[in-house]
């Protein structure tokens, strides 16, 4: 069995019209939630912290939908605020399907051209 497929991807394309956050229907959202609530607020000035220094520990995790091929950040919201807030000009990312019943590891490099991406070797 394949390795995980772990690629690089602009930060830029963290935004509501590309990679979309799951749980919040806007990265603002996201963003005020994580500054009201004291826990989110303790994560976020954790990785503001240590990302510059250290880069991103955990990649974050990408979900492609199979039923209309949307990208979204699956797991990773605080790290993905953390890139956008810092202007990191790229982040270290890990992918998979999410199926109508299940969610499949992405061991295929990831499907650059739904972001408009000519692929790996130039993202």
């Amino acid at each position: 069995m394949s390795a995980r497929y772990r690629g690089w991807m602009p930060t830029r394309l963290l935004r509501d019209d590309a990679i979309q956050p799951t749980e919040y229907r806007r990265w603002a959202e996201a963003e005020k939630r994580f500054a009201r609530r004291e826990r989110d607020a303790r994560i976020l000035a954790d990785l503001l912290a240590t990302v510059p220094r250290e880069g991103l520990r955990v990649p974050v995790l990408l979900g492609v939908s199979d039923l209309d091929h949307r990208v979204y950040v699956s797991d990773g919201h605080h790290r993905a605020v953390a890139l956008r807030t810092l202007r990191a000009p790229r982040f270290p990312f890990e992918w998979c399907w999410l199926r109508a019943y299940s969610v499949e590891t992405g061991r295929e490099p990831f499907p650059y051209h739904l972001l408009g991406l000519p692929g790996p070797a130039t993202a």
